[in-house]
């Protein structure tokens, strides 16, 4: 068996890490109970906030109580930690640099509208095999008529495979789709791994849309860039149930061809 070294296992959180400068600033944290948004400057950034089991963290908190005024850099680090809504922290603090309206990579982004990343893609899976890391809302609507459809989920519902079966299945697929929390909990590394050669594409809000990613073996992130901070505060904090978070920016995605 060969062993990796604990630089190689956090390779890619620390290519999405190290490029913050060291002057941003933490200015805003909303934890919520669905989402989590960090604001720095004009940047804004969301994650899907994970707590397992239901409102119970696992691991102890290393952030201070307060995270405003802190270097953005710092409360990112918080993606690595095991307590998953101190992740969730972290993952934020990513996206409100590298998911920003202002950063270059945005630039290069395509908007895909009111669209879902998986119609984007029906024409392209169509008579393919596909994976799906994570239970999407009508998912099976939009794909299964047209390709030979596996849905991994970690509280699987019907006709789910549970999370588990990854290594048996994604090494037989053509493409993957994965959620963005597979980066908060820490299983992405491995799920690239496993699919290494196979179309592999990033969907959700929680995910960075930084192209260094591409050297990963990504080849698409279909994600989000908030360009109403002060609305997705409203909704991350609960005081807009009525909206959901894409009412507060725009769908984009980067692709390793364009990048």
């Amino acid at each position: 068996m060969i062993m990796k070294d604990s630089k190689q296992l956090w390779a890619l959180y620390d290519a999405l890490i190290t490029p913050i400068p060291p002057e941003r600033r933490v200015d805003e944290v909303i934890p919520g109970g669905h989402w989590t948004m960090v604001r720095s400057g004009k940047g804004a950034g969301l994650a899907m906030t994970i707590v397992r089991p239901p409102d119970q963290e696992s691991r102890p908190r290393s952030l201070p109580p307060v995270a405003e005024g802190i270097p953005l850099r710092e409360l990112a680090e918080a993606v690595k930690s095991w307590n998953f809504a101190e992740s969730s922290l972290g993952a934020a603090a990513i996206n409100a640099y590298w998911n920003s309206p202002e950063h270059p990579a945005i630039a290069k982004a395509l908007e895909y509208g009111s669209l879902g990343a998986f119609e984007t893609y029906r024409s392209r899976v169509a008579g393919k095999k596909v994976a799906v890391i994570g239970h999407f809302r009508h998912i099976e609507r939009t794909l299964e008529d047209v390709c030979e459809l596996s849905i991994l989920e970690k509280r699987p519902q019907a006709d789910d495979y549970p999370d588990s079966a990854c290594e048996f299945l994604l090494p037989f697929q053509d493409f993957v789709f994965a959620t963005g929390v597979t980066f908060i909990n820490k299983t992405l590394p491995r799920l690239l791994e496993i699919a290494a050669g196979i179309e592999f594409i990033m969907v959700g809000p929680s995910v960075p849309l930084c192209p260094l990613l591409f050297d990963f073996g990504i080849r698409d992130l279909q994600g989000f860039t908030v360009t109403d901070p002060d609305l997705l505060r409203e909704i991350a904090g609960g005081k807009r149930p009525d909206l959901g978070v894409f009412d507060a920016g725009k769908r984009v995605s980067i692709s390793a061809g364009l990048a």
